[in-house]
């Protein structure tokens, strides 16, 4: 857990760990079909983020798929989370039910030298029970080959609507502080084994009245989304960092503001999109070198942005109550 965070014990990570969104959004950006954007492409883009980006940051997120090239190019002061499951859902059958992939598991990922794990399902209270009681299945046999194999593991749990409904509009951003908080006092309970939850923000920035992204419509006032803030992380008894989930840079800073506004004890972020997204058409379009000039510049901005808006995050250790060495 130390080689994930700063010397504050803040974990203020980046994320690039992408795969079937990356391909699709490199595919769009240069007017080909997904299938056309070969293995060396997608390892060409992470290995231009994580060089230029993990000097700014205090952990890297990445794939076995492509990810394992990257890796070797953090800086030194980086730590390293693998993702395990298989990229997006099983969409055969209702419920978004998860994967792993095959040809990986806690012991190598260990053994690939990573710091921990990192897991992605997506959840909401509001389903089938029985699909719910295959997803916490899931997670207490990862939570058990975790600890079998002596490596922490970071769950990142992502909200939706069962019935189809928009997870960007008012509806939704209205269920969504319920959705976020049930699902952090479920996977904060022991026998899940979770070291950090990777939660999203309670509510959406862009519905909260008088919010600097704020487009009109209104789910909440801003007192009302620190109040929510304030209830999500009263549940947690694990520490619990912010994703950015694929929103812009000023959205995710401005829930980050409020997050310290609200004075929730989160310990960090672990956020992707919102720091290199505006990218993937420059890499489509110029190339590699052009990437990494256009992360050197705007990237390195995106994220020192979140290092500052992070300053009022607490340590990983004192929400789980641990002591760390000096």
């Amino acid at each position: 857990m130390e080689a994930l965070a700063n010397k504050e014990g803040i974990i203020a990570a980046a994320a690039m760990d992408q795969r079937g969104s990356l391909q699709k959004s490199l595919a769009a950006a240069k007017g080909v079909d997904p299938k056309a954007i070969t293995d060396e492409m997608m390892q060409d883009f992470k290995i231009a983020v994580t060089k230029v980006l993990t000097p700014h940051a205090s952990a890297i997120l990445l794939d076995p798929e492509w990810g394992l090239p990257a890796a070797k190019v953090r800086a030194k002061n980086a730590g390293l989370l693998l993702a395990y499951e298989a990229s997006g859902y099983d969409n055969t059958q209702p419920g978004r039910l998860p994967d792993l992939l095959p040809h990986v598991s806690a012991k190598r990922i260990k053994d690939w030298d990573a710091d921990a794990v990192k897991i992605l399902i997506y959840y909401t209270p509001f389903d089938d029970p029985k699909v719910n009681d295959i997803k916490h299945a899931f997670i207490e046999r990862i939570g058990a080959e975790c600890q079998g194999n002596d490596i922490p593991f970071f769950l990142e749990f992502v909200g939706y609507d069962p019935a189809g409904g928009d997870e960007k509009g008012l509806e939704y951003a209205k269920k969504k502080p319920e959705i976020v908080t049930a699902s952090m006092s479920e996977f904060s309970k022991p026998q899940y084994g979770v070291d950090v939850l990777k939660v999203e923000v309670p509510v959406n920035a862009v519905y909260v009245e008088g919010s600097s992204v704020y487009k009109g419509q209104k789910a909440y006032t801003r007192a009302e989304a620190l109040e929510l803030f304030r209830k999500a992380a009263a549940v947690a008894t694990k520490p619990f960092i912010y994703l950015s989930a694929g929103v812009s840079n000023a959205q995710f800073i401005e829930s980050l503001h409020m997050a310290s506004e609200s004075g929730t004890d989160y310990s960090g972020v672990l956020c992707g999109r919102a720091t290199w997204a505006e990218g993937v058409p420059v890499f489509a379009k110029q190339g590699m070198k052009a990437l990494e000039d256009w992360l050197s510049d705007q990237g390195v901005k995106n994220i020192n942005a979140v290092n500052e808006a992070i300053k009022s995050a607490k340590p990983w250790y004192a929400k789980a109550g641990v002591s760390v060495s000096a």
